[in-house]
């Protein structure tokens, strides 16, 4: 069984980027939204029940995000349509990544992992965090979406500051170096736990 490191922290914080920090250390990581991403591909498990619940959104034979991203928009109920579906499909992804590895440890990068109860199911919490000036503007230079969308997403996550009280480490993602230093220091502490188990 892995000793399993939860890595989380609120949109534009550097989550990324720290997972393959862990990553380039040998910890396999599972990660929330490329597993999404495989559910709604070509023939994928979520596309028939989501062509179950609206037509519109399959385009040619995949589940359409811009589709999606519209009717979340339009209609506050669907996102819990939509979660009914995928939040099943994305824990059985989990648990063939979890099945499949026999490493000491791994990492578990959930963007939603206290909102979801998912903090309950891992060994550790690590946040990454950054000051929301910060956050902010790393999120609109990417150009992928409006000041209204990011703002949509914050609402749906909790405050970076609670998710900092909750978690066991936080990971300062204000420069790499500091950030480095902090998941090289989580690794030792980690590996000693590991090897004293």
């Amino acid at each position: 069984m892995s000793f399993i490191i939860g890595l989380t922290g609120s949109i534009g914080m550097g989550k990324s980027t720290t997972a393959k920090m862990f990553a380039d250390q040998g910890i396999p990581v599972w990660d929330a939204d490329v597993a999404v991403a495989d559910v709604y591909g070509k023939n994928a498990s979520a596309v028939e029940p989501i062509k179950a619940l609206d037509k519109s959104l399959i385009q040619g034979e995949a589940v359409s995000k811009s589709a999606l991203k519209s009717a979340i928009r339009s209609d506050p109920e669907f996102l819990k349509k939509l979660e009914l579906i995928v939040h099943p499909l994305v824990r059985m992804h989990r648990q063939n990544f979890l099945e499949q590895t026999d490493a000491p440890i791994v990492l578990l990068d959930i963007p939603l992992l206290f909102e979801t109860g998912m903090d309950a199911h891992v060994d550790l919490v690590v946040c990454v965090s950054v000051d929301a000036k910060t956050q902010k503007q790393r999120v609109l230079e990417r150009g992928t979406m409006t000041e209204a969308d990011f703002n949509i997403i914050l609402e749906k996550q909790m405050p970076n500051e609670e998710k900092v009280a909750k978690a066991d480490f936080v990971v300062p993602t204000d420069t790499i170096k500091s950030a480095q230093m902090a998941v090289d220091a989580i690794l030792v502490d980690v590996r000693k736990r590991v090897s004293n188990a």
